[in-house]
């Protein structure tokens, strides 16, 4: 089903330069959008791309109008890359299939589990004893929520999410790991959204922390009694170890590693592959991976890295040695 840029722009604002009739009858990047797609430029830098599309009408924001009028309809915006967010939403609403029951009859739901009536849980799901869900939230496919997490209202979890299984608490004695029970849960907040196959482990004796619209990615592990701040967002296959503490509106790029029992403050935003060895006190962008180089380089050079502390001892006696006469 098609919309025309006239209701699109009713629904979501902007300001239409083009036929309001005009029917998008699908949304398309900018490099292949066809004659009948809706595109948008988020930067400048794809300024080249706007003047070549064939779209039928591309969102741009003010410093960009005069590039769009000279290829055809746009539509001028603040924000693109959010009015596309936006549209995105209005899309998908548009072409909704009929919705099936709301609790798939596979699912696997505990007596004593509270799910709000507004709530849809997928197939094969199980939620445990003593959980609870709130209000409009969803659980794709083969969701696991274990005995007494909480989850808030309007979340979304992807298939194969698993909350609240066991951390990873073991005393080692006599040469033997001891299992240390984790008698804690987990507690999600609201507007949440977690990617598929992603696993947040039940505290040991206090609760693990997702708090209010947090964004994560498919296989992350948050580790026992962590506790991630308000809209922190983290990319896939990020590692966060037990007792951390994540401040709010942070990110972490795809891979990035947390070490147990850090503090990292607001604002902080920690690029892909970078391992976060201490706290981190202060807002800014943060990276720790040593540059890809080919083999031969990359060997030379990690040899000379384990060099650099006796070479820095040899300088700093260099240093302080009195001056030859």
């Amino acid at each position: 089903m098609s919309l025309q840029l006239g209701a699109i722009v009713a629904a979501l604002g902007g300001e239409l330069h083009g036929d309001t009739t005009l029917s998008i009858e699908r949304l398309s990047p900018l490099q292949n959008a066809q004659p009948d797609a809706l595109s948008f430029l988020s930067h400048p830098k794809y300024q080249q791309e706007l003047a070549a599309s064939k779209a039928a009408c591309v969102i741009v924001s003010p410093a960009m109008q005069e590039a769009a009028a000279a290829r055809g309809a746009f539509i001028v915006t603040p924000d693109p890359y959010f009015y596309f967010a936006r549209l995105t939403q209005l899309w998908k609403s548009h072409h909704a299939r009929p919705e099936a029951d709301l609790i798939h009859p596979s699912a696997v739901i505990h007596p004593e589990a509270h799910v709000d009536a507004t709530a849809r849980i997928g197939a094969l799901c199980v939620v445990e004893r003593g959980v609870r869900i709130g209000a409009g939230t969803v659980l794709k496919s083969r969701v696991t929520v274990s005995e007494d997490c909480m989850i808030g209202d309007r979340c979304l979890l992807h298939p194969g999410v698993v909350i609240g299984a066991d951390g990873f608490g073991l005393a080692l004695h006599q040469g033997a790991w001891v299992k240390i029970e984790q008698l804690g849960a987990v507690r999600i907040g609201n507007h949440v959204e977690i990617g598929a196959n992603t696993c947040i482990d039940r505290g040991a004796l206090d609760d693990t922390v997702i708090e209010d619209g947090v964004k994560l990615d498919n296989l992350i592990q948050i580790g026992h009694n962590v506790r991630v701040g308000k809209n922190t967002a983290m990319a896939g296959c990020v590692g966060v170890a037990g007792s951390a503490t994540i401040g709010a509106n942070c990110t972490f790029g795809g891979g990035a590693i947390v070490l147990g029992h850090l503090t990292v403050a607001d604002g902080v935003h920690v690029s892909a592959a970078t391992v976060v060895t201490r706290s981190i006190h202060k807002a800014g962008q943060y990276t720790g991976m040593f540059p890809i180089d080919d083999n031969a380089s990359w060997e030379k050079n990690a040899a000379t890295l384990k060099q650099l502390h006796s070479l820095r001892e040899r300088l700093k006696a260099l240093e302080k040695a009195p001056p030859k006469k």
